[in-house]
């Protein structure tokens, strides 16, 4: 099926306040229901939702259908330093051009100060698009300034203290009531000191007392989104805990103050199951907590690579300015050790530069004159300076954390199974515990009423949706993360799931290959003559020539320090060769044909020449002053890392195919070399969309791996396409995934990533679901009648909270994933 790549740009928009799957499903169904938007996808793990509209972005309408579900956006402040405002007439067309930014909720320009305000929804725009709308209604903008001090801590950190604090008083609170009511169970002596000294009455208000404290204190936030979900008729994981524990204390406080009202032998208290459930719940949400952002810190890790200043020259001084204020021509001087806070390439200087952390390879990189240096990477030992070629939205980490950023957000097919269940979930557990309330009053031992309450609660408690509404984003957010790292980006998460199902690996030859530029690979002369003296001759010569053939030649004279000789006589003949008089001697570089007319034979070079026809390459001659002297091979050379990477994929159980332009035979002899399965050679640029196409034809899935203009088609129409970073960037944009190393060992890596993080889900799937179908019965007592086992609500509250745990945890596991 062919792909589009003319699809609308999705806008982010931050929620707070999903705690599980069946907020997602609630908060999507909101978003989709406005009119205008094409599609909506909420992900739990990262709180945003992407919203592609149809038309024109519509906020407002957006933050209504959020709020309405019974949620909230996150909303974050900027501050810009305003440049060129002379009038109120100024402020007031700042004001417009801000607030009809996209995602922009509030816009105030204070004149006096120069200082604009804006207030706006996390995700939905960029400090870079607000300082856009200010440029194109007139005016500059000084400086970009956050509200916040740069060290205050993001809103996961202050959900993370808040809960900390809220569970260190609830299980305070706990300690004292669970330690008295259950040691009067199972500690003898307990109970008659308690009676002794304190007195049943006083016991049971003390209880209450703790019991409510806890409840309506640190278990609030509970009843701040399960209370409105229930009468919105939309309940969700916090409802259930609403009413498990309201119901184990209500009903605990009847038995206190009004036990006339209960049946005989009915008369319980409940107060330390309510008050455990909460202390466990929130135990449970910190250390989820926790891990949500254990899972964002490859994001974290990227942004922390941005440097903070630049130093620039201004007038021939060297000055240290913020990075927001680099523009592209400035020239940044780059001491040991520091790094690099642009792209750029190198003016003067040269060094070694670690770029590990955007291409995932150890060994630094040499960098000289006119070598590309990427903002994030970290100088080594040398010095150098380099004009600054991309700045702030455009350099290469900058893109990187976009793409990761998308691809962390997205869904994947297989979400679609868990939004149907959740969809019915929550509903479908409060049926489960009326049922097993009924159950037990119909059918239960005396007394009924206590049985009931208990197995209700215990239903109610132990449902889990929060771990099947995080089993799939936290693998793709931990999972798109450390391929990052390892410079694997998936530019859409989709293509996490489709890469795992791919069979063939069809690869472009050119660029991905190979080098993608002709060298110089053989040059071998005939006794009595010099390799140098020949090669300075044939380089000189070719400095007249435009063909690729010639500038390969030419660069290996310069790259061994041959000095270019005066040349007469020039003449060109297409398809034969060149020749002319250097040195005072008549030179010839041709093919065979262009000797055979000349009279020469070449059949001393009949060996080596039909060695090189097997390896793909195609010979060419020298002659001079009429005489055979060396012969040549000029070819576009193999990676290094190409074999290995073949290999690797092979060891995968994937079939290599390669689509090449070139003549069959070149294309045959390559393949060969490199072991590769199928070759479809002589293609035209236009043709490699039918070569996909051809491979398919079975139902076989197949990847695309290429780097130029020419590829963007067949990138588009493979199931999965994949571009080499050293491409072009309509190369880049067609694909799903691009290789920021520029090689094929990206691909091997990129697919065993996939496969780890799709069986990764699949844990995480079967156990949120096997932990929901197992538990939920066992809490209703199903083994009652076999074994008389009934699972108490603090166990079940214990369990419930460790199952979100358990999903996150493990997909946490993936952070420490090697490439082979």
């Amino acid at each position: 099926m062919e792909k589009s790549t003319a699809l609308p740009i999705p806008t982010e928009f931050g929620i707070e306040g999903m705690s599980c799957a069946s907020c997602v499903v609630r908060v999507e169904k909101a978003i989709k229901s406005i009119p205008g938007v094409n599609a909506a996808s909420v992900n739990l793990a990262t709180e945003r939702a992407t919203v592609t509209f149809k038309d024109a972005v519509d906020t407002v309408a957006v933050l209504q259908a959020i709020e309405g579900a019974g949620y909230e956006a996150k909303i974050e402040t900027q501050e810009f330093l305003v440049e060129g405002m002379t009038c109120a007439s100024c402020v007031s067309r700042v004001e417009r051009a801000l607030k009809a930014v996209p995602g922009v909720t509030e816009a105030n320009v204070n004149l006096t100060t120069e200082k604009a305000t804006i207030r706006y929804v996390s995700g939905a725009t960029t400090s870079a698009a607000l300082s856009a709308a200010v440029r194109n209604a007139g005016y500059e903008t000084k400086a970009t300034v956050n509200v916040a001090p740069e060290d205050q801590e993001d809103s996961r950190d202050v959900e993370i203290r808040s809960l900390r604090r809220e569970l260190l008083l609830a299980a305070a609170l706990t300690l004292p009531l669970f330690t008295a009511e259950m040691g009067s169970h199972f500690i003898p002596g307990v109970h008659g000191f308690i009676m002794d000294t304190v007195g049943m009455r006083e016991s049971l208000y003390a209880q209450f007392g703790l019991a409510t404290i806890v409840l309506f204190g640190p278990g609030l936030r509970f009843f701040r989104k399960g209370v409105p979900n229930l009468l919105r008729w939309t309940p969700d994981m916090n409802s259930l805990v609403v009413l498990g524990t309201t119901a184990a204390w209500a009903y605990s406080v009847v038995a206190t103050f009004l036990p006339s009202a209960l049946p005989a032998g009915t008369v319980n208290v409940y107060y330390e199951a309510a008050a455990v459930i909460i202390t466990l719940i929130l135990l449970g949400r910190y250390l989820e907590a926790r891990a949500k952002g254990k899972t964002s810190q490859a994001i974290k890790r990227l942004l922390g690579l941005q440097a903070k200043t630049a130093f620039v020259d201004h007038g021939g001084e060297f000055v240290e300015i913020q990075i927001s204020d680099v523009v592209v021509g400035d020239v940044i001087r780059i001491r040991p050790g520091e790094k690099v806070p642009v792209d750029g390439t190198v003016v003067t200087g040269a060094s070694y530069v670690d770029e590990a952390m955007i291409t995932g390879e150890p060994v630094p990189v040499l960098k000289t004159a006119d070598s590309e240096v990427v903002g994030g990477t970290i100088n080594k030992t040398g010095s150098f300076t380099f004009r600054a070629t991309k700045v702030g939205s455009d350099t290469l980490l900058a893109q990187i954390i976009k793409m990761v950023e998308a691809a962390q957000g997205s869904k994947l097919p297989i979400q679609a199974l868990v939004d149907k269940v959740t969809g019915w979930f929550v509903p479908a557990v409060m049926a489960a515990a009326l049922l097993t309330f009924g159950a037990w009053m119909l059918l239960g031992p005396s007394p009924a009423l206590s049985f009931a309450l208990v197995n209700a609660v215990a239903v109610l408690i132990i449902a889990c949706p929060c771990a099947m509404g995080l089993a799939t984003p936290t693998s793709i957010m931990v999972g798109t993360g450390r391929a990052a790292e390892l410079g694997i980006l998936f530019r859409k998460g989709e293509a996490l799931q489709s890469l795992r199902d791919t069979q063939i690996i069809a690869v472009d030859k050119t660029g991905t290959l190979t080098k993608g530029k002709p060298e110089l690979t053989d040059f071998q002369v005939l006794p009595g003559y010099s390799r140098d003296d020949v090669l300075s001759w044939v380089a000189s010569l070719e400095t007249l020539s435009e063909h690729p053939i010639a500038e390969a030649i030419v660069a290996a004279g310069k790259a061994s320090g041959l000095l270019n000789l005066e040349v007469s006589g020039f003449e060109a003949s297409p398809g034969f060769g060149v020749s002319g008089i250097v040195a005072g001697r008549k030179i010839l570089v041709g093919a065979d044909r262009a000797l055979a007319r000349e009279g020469i034979e070449v059949t001393a070079f009949a060996s080596l020449a039909s060695d090189l026809g097997r390896e793909g390459k195609s010979p060419l001659y020298t002659a001079v002053d009429g005489q055979l002297a060396a012969i040549i091979a000029v070819s576009d050379p193999i990676k290094e890392t190409t074999p290995a990477a073949i290999q690797a994929l092979h060891a995968q159980g994937l079939k290599i195919a390669m689509i090449t332009g070139d003549n069959r035979r070149t294309a045959e002899a390559i393949a060969a070399q490199l072991g590769i399965d199928q070759v479809i050679a002589e293609v035209l640029p236009d043709g490699k969309v039918e070569a996909v196409k051809k491979l398919r034809e079975n139902g076989q899935k197949v990847a695309f791996i290429g780097d130029g203009i020419n590829d963007a088609p067949a990138l588009s129409e493979a199931d999965v396409g994949l571009a080499v970073g050293t491409g072009t960037d309509i190369a880049i944009e067609s694909a799903d995934v691009v290789l920021i190393s520029g090689d094929l060992t990206g691909v091997a890596r990129a697919i065993a990533l996939s496969r780890a993080t799709i069986r990764n889900i699949m844990q995480n799937l079967f156990w949120a679901f096997a932990y929901n179908v197992s538990l939920v019965p066992v809490a209703a007592g199903v083994l009652y009648p076999i074994n008389g086992t009934l699972l108490s609500p603090v166990f079940a509250a214990g369990a419930m909270a460790m199952s979100s745990v358990f999903v996150l945890g493990n997909a946490l596991r993936l952070r420490r994933y090697q490439a082979n």
